[in-house]
């Protein structure tokens, strides 16, 4: 049996470590989280814009292979008008860090923007998101399979990007913000 190894591309954050975000689809962060179900873990990737903080991409898949994040690479890049000096900023994970995810943004003309060290901080947007869709929205629960998950993950979102004010934005939901930026 033939060894497939996989090219692990790694990129520094010095793109986006000081920028001021002036709008949507200017900068997107992206992260995975678990989801707990009766038979083990499912997985969450989930693409944020951090201008408007509206998920504008997701995926919930019952792996942790590069699929899941494709999948949600090309529904947020599908739902985007212009994504004209689009910076993607993740974490150092192997998925982030596959030549194929990098190929996507490289042929879309996307910047590609790593935490260093795997350093939390530095993608601070994106774990409060998952903080916010487990804390507020229950997705920290144990579902009884992965297609109860996905519901609850889809009702989740729309609950986040379509009813939930944030301070941040001036009490307006990150789809208001978004719509009227992008």
């Amino acid at each position: 049996m033939r060894e497939q190894r996989t090219l692990i591309i790694v990129f520094i954050n010095i793109i986006i470590k000081d920028l001021e975000v002036t709008r949507a689809n200017q900068v997107w962060v992206s992260d995975i989280t678990y989801i707990r179900t009766v038979k083990g873990f499912c997985y969450l990737a989930l693409i944020t814009d951090m201008y408007s903080r509206k998920i504008v991409g997701y995926d919930l898949s019952d792996s942790l292979e590069l699929k899941g994040c494709v999948r949600a690479l090309n529904k947020a890049i599908y739902q985007a008008k212009n994504i004209k000096g689009l910076i993607h900023h993740s974490d150092r994970g192997i998925q982030y860090c596959s030549n194929v995810y990098t190929q996507i943004l490289k042929r879309k003309k996307i910047d590609i923007s790593m935490t260093e060290e795997n350093h939390c901080y530095e993608n601070a947007m994106a774990e409060r998101v998952n903080g916010i869709l487990k804390d507020e929205f229950y997705l920290d629960q144990t579902f009884d399979n992965v297609a109860h998950a996905k519901r609850a993950a889809k009702n989740a979102i729309n609950l986040y990007n379509e009813v939930r004010l944030h301070l941040s934005l001036d009490y307006k939901t990150p789809n208001m913000v978004y719509k009227l930026s992008a």
